[in-house]
């Protein structure tokens, strides 16, 4: 190992993908895997022993009761831990921006060539931003129709009504008022041209807004 080789490890709780992100970055000189854990609590664990790493690769489905990689990613960004890189599947703005906004360096999907990752791996290293082109593509749309573009509070908001939640839950889920969460609501209709919350969640869903 030379003294210019980068640290990585892996997030993801599908074993098979770990090994695969493994086999793909171990091939390359200068990119060592130094670990690949299954969930959140387990990467803070180890970078809590103190161990040096250069870029992690975080999944956003971590498995169900876990911390997501949303979250799991603000935590590495607000201890000064190292620059993440999210490797998912979902290309969704509700996963976009909650990933950007909770301090992702940059954003891939898993079905990337593989010298992109590579490249996002070394970029991300050197605390250059990386993101997918169809990650771009959206966030550019939403800089073009500022006005209609939802907010990432109000995808969270969106997010937390598609799963059925009502607006008391989604209040107390989010440290909201209840007021603030009808003031949010009532903003999503308008820029998504609805008026009921299941129309709204069917509109998302169309425009790529939330999972399907």
């Amino acid at each position: 190992m030379n003294a210019a080789t980068l640290r990585v490890v892996l997030v993801d709780d599908h074993p098979v993908v770990r090994a695969g992100l493994r086999a793909v970055l171990d091939a390359e000189p200068d990119l060592d895997v130094v670990a690949d854990v299954g969930d959140g609590e387990a990467l803070l664990a180890l970078l809590a022993t103190g161990e040096h790493v250069d870029v992690v690769l975080m999944d956003l489905q971590l498995g169900a009761g876990r911390p997501d990689g949303a979250a799991v990613t603000r935590r590495v960004h607000e201890s000064g831990g190292p620059p993440v890189l999210v490797v998912t599947t979902y290309d969704t703005e509700s996963d976009i921006l909650a990933a950007l906004d909770a301090g992702a360096l940059g954003y891939l999907l898993k079905d990337a060539p593989t010298e992109e990752l590579v490249a996002g791996v070394r970029a991300a290293a050197q605390g250059r931003t990386v993101l997918d082109p169809s990650v771009q593509s959206r966030l550019v749309g939403r800089m073009r129709s500022p006005g209609t573009a939802l907010t990432p509070r109000e995808l969270e908001v969106l997010d937390r009504l598609a799963r059925g939640e009502s607006n008391d839950q989604i209040a107390g889920a989010l440290f909201l008022s209840r007021a603030t969460v009808k003031s949010h609501l009532a903003h999503v209709y308008d820029k998504l041209g609805v008026d009921s919350r299941t129309a709204a969640v069917a509109r998302a869903r169309e425009r790529g807004l939330l999972r399907g």
